[in-house]
């Protein structure tokens, strides 16, 4: 179950200040993961709106029981600071299924973005943008900054054609993309091929395989979609 899920919480960061990307009804955004047809655990994201910014705070939890026996947990948390439109800091926490653990944190100053993770500090580009799939505009950059290990990544986008997707019963007429990165030195095998699907700039659906289980596909799925 190693790297089974390299789910980048990242997914979020959003704010209504200019940014490209939406803020969901209830400033609170919810979705499922969902491995052979079972929720294994959740992703949840909390906004909160100030004068000019917007922090998002993100959880996602994973479970996976063998026999009523946890085989599998994943835990991050991530605090994120967006200011006119800008991504300007990160605070995380990511806890994988063995040893590895890492604190994250970034910062704008003097002109570029600071950060420590996986491979200690980094100088990076004032304009970098997190790894994060719920920005659909993420998807027009080269490098982002990946918050679940605190590294720089290149990513390749393939936009496909348009597909309808259900959720809760409702066909919805999707934007859908192909999503890789770049592999660290330092990560347990291939970062994973994403399949993504975007309505109106919101995330409604994201699935990919496990490098190491190409038999399982893992889903994540909005579960408070409303229209």
């Amino acid at each position: 179950m190693k790297y089974i899920f390299i789910i980048c919480l990242t997914l979020f960061s959003f704010s209504s200040f200019g940014q490209p990307f939406p803020i969901p009804e209830d400033n609170e955004v919810s979705y499922d993961v969902i491995r052979k047809n079972k929720i294994i655990g959740s992703l949840i994201s909390k906004f909160e709106e100030n004068e000019d910014s917007v922090v998002i705070h993100s959880v996602l939890e994973i479970e996976v029981k063998v026999l009523f026996i946890p085989a599998y947990k994943f835990f991050q948390e991530t605090k994120e600071t967006w200011t006119n439109g800008e991504f300007v800091s990160i605070d995380g926490f990511t806890d994988f299924e063995d040893d590895r653990e890492y604190k994250i944190i970034g910062n704008d100053k003097d002109n570029f973005f600071i950060a420590s993770g996986m491979d200690g500090e980094l100088k990076l580009d004032k304009n970098i943008v997190p790894l994060n799939y719920w920005n659909q505009e993420m998807l027009n950059e080269k490098e982002v900054f990946d918050t679940q290990k605190g590294i720089l990544r290149s990513i390749e986008v393939q936009q496909l054609q348009d597909e309808v997707i259900k959720i809760k019963d409702v066909e919805i007429l999707s934007n859908k993309y192909l999503f890789n990165a770049s592999k660290h030195s330092k990560d347990k095998g291939p970062f994973p091929e994403y399949t993504l699907w975007y309505f109106e700039k919101e995330l409604m659906k994201m699935e990919f395989k496990n490098p190491n289980d190409k038999k399982n596909i893992i889903k994540i799925i909005r579960n408070d979609w409303s229209q």
